[in-house]
């Protein structure tokens, strides 16, 4: 360690190298900090963002604020709406499961998880108890009443939330607080990446022969992974023998015109399946397929038939997905973020909340090694780890469906490519056991907790047919309606989603 700054180079912008170059900076940026940083963004101007209307998961909230910047600071400059979870729609078909909602977790759920486990749990040994989670958590109701996740300053409760955006909008933000925070913009074409024998980057050789040199080189630049895959030959992992997509087909269309929703859906169609992210201008709708199930022609006629604009002049774009995973996010003198580091599909909005805890990852280790590579690999390994424990979470919601219309779904229905973590958690539910336990046992509550896990299996309807439920023994279960009521009085206190943005200035700004 020396006292000279640390040189830091991020290869591309976009919403993932403007995120790695603020928190470079709020880290390492100032001069009371144990080692100043200068962080410079290199940015082609002729390379276009993979971006469309994006959702995050809460984890965006916190680095906000981390940042400084306030939701009013932001929000109406990218067109954002609030985010209480996720809609399902059609992932079962079996008959009173058409739908189940997703919500985020937040301190007030301690009050109707325990039940809703309880229940789950009756239902899995056969006892007929409701376990439709819709019913036991704040969020779901805060979404179909289209009511925003900011209550009153009288409720004692914090209520946990992401965020619906324009994911160029946002970049652009990124760009210009981290430019604010000394961050150097420089809009260059790079078109080598120098080596040394030793295997560590040396420079970035721009088009006009200008070298930019570094201590560390962060690869932001999309899908080729122009440092670490190119240039440092790091190994890429693909995840196509059990998640099948691999592109997109994307098209605006109109903000409803009845209100703002507040959470995301996700629709079956017949070889992946379709979102609806809310802007305040727009609905940003797109569709996630397999191109070995259907082709791209065939793929936007379908979602143009989702959306009842089969007749429509709208433009669609298409989008290929490289979905899978490095070997090692951090190679040699380089740091892998965003899409050069990997993206497994958008169905839990995981790629920004991968690129933050990439990034504050790196910190933590590099410091904790007194700003050397000594704790590279055990960093690579908690990366590839919460890799894989999202991965396992978005398997489970393709095998555990319950479709039978097309060969897309028949085959995700029978895939036994699972990892040994799914397969003992799937062997938990379906035998009965204690999944709280095997949650704990396996440690993976810190990729997705016990109610996540219990809301998927539950929402899909997992559970013995209803021609095989006992009726419940007398005092058996809790009071759905004194759940019910609970869940409505605690959402008189909090502001419909289009009154909160109009307060906020969102809609104005759109």
């Amino acid at each position: 360690m020396t006292d000279a700054p640390l040189r830091i180079a991020v290869l591309g912008g976009g919403t993932a190298g403007w995120m790695a170059a603020n928190l470079f900076a709020q880290a390492w940026g100032g001069e009371g900090g144990r080692r100043r940083a200068e962080v410079t963004v290199i940015e082609s101007p002729d390379i276009g963002i993979i971006g469309v209307g994006e959702g995050s998961t809460p984890q965006l909230r916190a680095f906000f604020k981390k940042l400084g910047l306030a939701e009013a600071d932001w929000m109406p400059r990218c067109n954002a709406t609030y985010k209480t979870g996720i809609s399902f729609h059609g992932w079962s078909e079996r008959p009173g499961y058409a739908h189940y909602f997703h919500p985020f977790v937040s301190e007030l759920d301690v009050h109707t998880e325990g039940k809703f486990f309880q229940h789950c749990a009756a239902r899995r040994a056969g006892v007929d108890l409701p376990a439709d989670p819709d019913r036991f958590f704040l969020p779901a109701y805060l979404a179909k009443h289209r009511l925003a996740p900011l209550p009153v300053a009288s409720f004692p409760f914090d209520i946990t939330y992401g965020y619906h955006f324009d994911a160029h909008l946002v970049g652009a933000v990124l760009r210009d607080h981290a430019v604010w925070q000394g961050v150097r913009h420089l809009p260059v074409k790079v078109v080598n990446v120098a080596v040394g024998e030793g295997g560590l980057v040396e420079a970035l050789v721009a088009e006009d022969g200008e070298r930019i040199t570094a201590d560390i080189f962060v690869d932001c630049s999309g899908f080729r992974g122009v440092i670490a895959q190119e240039a440092l030959g790091a190994r890429f992992l693909p995840f196509a023998d059990n998640l099948f997509n691999d592109s997109a087909v994307v098209m605006p269309t109109p903000a409803d015109p009845t209100g703002t929703n507040c959470h995301t859906k996700a629709t079956v169609l017949s070889a992946g399946w379709a979102w609806d992210i809310p802007l305040t201008h727009r609905t940003g709708n797109g569709y996630v397929y397999s191109s070995r199930y259907i082709d791209h022609d065939a793929a936007e006629t379908e979602l143009r038939r989702h959306l009842g604009l089969l007749d429509s002049d709208t433009p669609t774009r298409r989008l290929s997905m490289k979905v899978g995973r490095l070997e090692q996010s951090w190679t040699g003198n380089c740091l892998a973020v965003g899409l050069s580091q990997g993206f497994i599909e958008p169905l839990e909005a995981t790629a920004l909340h991968i690129v933050q805890a990439t990034v504050e990852g790196f910190i933590d280790a590099w410091q904790a090694g007194n700003f050397t590579p000594h704790h590279r690999d055990a960093f690579n390994a908690t990366i590839a780890a919460r890799y894989e424990g999202i991965r396992d979470y978005i398997v489970c919601h393709y095998r555990v469906n319950q479709r039978t219309d097309s060969e897309y779904w028949r085959d995700n229905a029978r895939n036994d490519a699972l990892s040994e973590s799914l397969k003992a958690l799937m062997t938990c539910w379906f035998t009965g056991g204690d999944m709280l336990a095997e949650i704990a046992r396996q440690n993976i509550a810190r990729y997705y907790p016990p109610l996540s896990w219990h809301c998927l299996l539950a929402g899909y309807g997992t559970f013995p047919d209803d021609s095989r439920l006992r009726a419940p023994p007398d005092g058996a279960g809790y009071d759905m309606a004194a759940i019910d009521d609970f869940i409505a009085r605690c959402a008189a206190n909090f502001l419909g989603h289009d009154a909160a943005l109009a307060r906020l200035g969102v809609a104005e700004a759109a």
